[in-house]
Parts: C-alpha cells; structure tokens; sequence
C-alpha cells in the first residue's frame, strides 16, 4: 500500500499548493505540512522552496515526484493484477495521440486482441499534454504518442518510425511547382494546424522554425482539433497542412490529396512507446510493445 504521505507529496506537487492539497485530499493545512516535513526528514533533504512568493519542487523534490508518479501508477496496476488472479481475463488501460490512434494503432489492437481473447482493454486517444497528466494520474498505464516529451520523466521505446510530410489538394497550384520550392515559399497558403499541445502541431511548428518560419508568417491559419477534419480539408481546397504520411495515406493512394515536393524538408520522426519512470511493470510494458508493433502492414495493407 502506498504511504499516504507520498499520495500528500504528489498531490502537492499537482496543485503547487498546500492549501490546494489540503483540500483535494480532505485533510487540515498542518497536515499536509506535517506529511510533508516527515519526508524531507526521511530523505535529509529539502522537498519544496518558496522564491518569489511561489512554491516549487527542488532538484530532490522533482526525483521523488517522478518515482511517486511510478509507485503510485504501479499501485493501481497491482490492484488490478490481484482482482485478476484466477481469472481468465487480463487489462490493459493504453492511451494514444491522435495520428497513432486513428491510423496507427487499430490493426495492431485487432490482432493482439485476435491473440489474446480474453484480454480487456481501454484505449484513450487524446492530445500529448493530456496523455503526460493521465499518466501522471494513473488513469493509463502507458502511452504511445508522436509529440515531444520530458525523456527524463519516462522510460520509453520506440514503437514505429514515420514519414512527415506537408500535403495539399490535388488541385492546388503548388503541386505543379514540382520540387522546386522551399518552405518559406508556401507562406502565402492557408496553414491549417491541430490545437495547442497536440503533438503533431509541436513537431510542425518545431520544423517550420528550424527553416527560420513561425505558424503566424503564414497568411492565413485555422485551427482545427479533428486530424481526419484536417485531412478532410486540405482534400477540399483549404489550405495545407503538415502531418503523418499514414494519416493520409488513403487520400494520397485515392490522388485526391498530393505531398507538396519542398526540396528542403526532409523529416522523419518517432512513434514512442512510453511509460513511468522505473515501474516494475517494465517488462511487460516492453512485451506489450514488441507485440503490437510487430504486426506490421504489408504494402496491400493486410496484417503480416
């Protein structure tokens, strides 16, 4: 069972705030306090500083909040674990990005399902910000995700290697420009973009700086928190876009959607396979892994 002065350190550690976690966890301020002084007395060292008026972890602090988001994660998991023993039947709580959810990840389900009958299995498809706190929450045990994350805070795999690539209708002029143009050249298109702390928005919005270009020189934008909506739209005209060659794949092969040729964007990035720091479920979470991202697709797209 976990120490419930750890499940107090974390809940401070979410709501910055004693008063916050006080409240959240139905218990006195000089409780709290109390909790959180028995720790630092525990490990010899400060947990919390004030600078400016403003409560943060310190270096030791920021440690002891990535392993209690572990034990914590880990604790559910055991629960679970222990409700199945003699019980046919296993559980999987897994989250997914966007462009991993709807085009990368379906297949894989299917057949591991096909493989594992009795398994149940939640699957959560949400942006990256809001997979990194359902972890931190334990609401998921693991996530499979395109966008950046904090390395430092999880242990992680690599599940897939993707293409990313800009695309637009067929009937847009820029197609027939060939190869011949450079990326500061498409500034004058409307760039439609997903929602803040979406993944594939972070990885666009990174590459397009590092050719010297923010998403606000473009002419015109729109925002749009759908990735089919998004495909969807540049297939009618709309502007242009910046995504997973497999979120279009089907578009591309019908000719009704063309990647724009830019001779100097080239960018290929990771699906990562990732979960808490140091869990003792690590085996697992790596099997689970190996298993979904070898089912693979073959080029008529049937599972091999």
């Amino acid at each position: 069972m976990l120490d419930p002065r750890i499940n107090t350190f974390i809940s401070v550690c979410n709501n910055v705030s004693y008063t916050k976690a006080a409240k959240e966890l139905n218990l006195t301020q000089p409780a709290v306090s109390q909790h959180i002084r028995y720790l630092e007395n525990l490990y010899g060292v400060r947990l919390f500083k004030y600078e400016k008026k403003q409560l943060s972890l310190t270096e030791e602090g920021k440690l002891l909040q990535s392993i209690g988001y572990t034990l914590k994660s880990d604790e559910e998991l055991l629960k679970r674990k222990i409700r199945e023993i003699g019980k046919e039947q296993t559980e999987h709580h897994i989250g997914a990005t966007m462009t991993v959810g709807e085009y990368g990840l379906i297949r894989p389900i299917a057949q591991f399902l096909q493989n594992h009958p009795n398994t149940k299995m939640e699957l959560t498809i949400a942006n990256t910000e809001e997979l990194l706190k359902k972890l931190k929450n334990k609401e998921i045990d693991f996530a499979i995700m395109e966008g950046y994350f904090p390395k430092e805070q999880y242990d992680y795999i690599v599940f897939s290697t993707e293409r990313y690539i800009p695309i637009c209708s067929a009937s847009n002029p820029v197609v027939a420009k060939g190869k011949d143009i450079m990326v500061k050249d498409l500034a004058g298109q409307r760039l439609i973009v997903r929602e803040r702390g979406s993944g594939t928005r972070d990885i666009m919005e990174k590459n397009l700086q590092g050719h010297g270009i923010e998403i606000d020189d473009f002419e015109h934008q729109m925002e749009v928190n759908s990735l089919h909506a998004i495909v969807q739209l540049a297939k009618e005209d709309c502007g242009i876009t910046f995504l997973y060659e497999i979120a279009a794949k089907e578009e591309i092969e019908k000719g009704t959607i063309k990647e724009i040729g830019i001779k100097d964007f080239l960018v290929e990035h990771n699906f990562t396979f990732l979960w808490n720091k140091g869990s003792a479920y690590e085996r697992d979470y790596r099997s689970i892994c190996n298993e979904l991202s070898g089912y693979s697709l073959d080029k008529s797209g049937q599972l091999v």
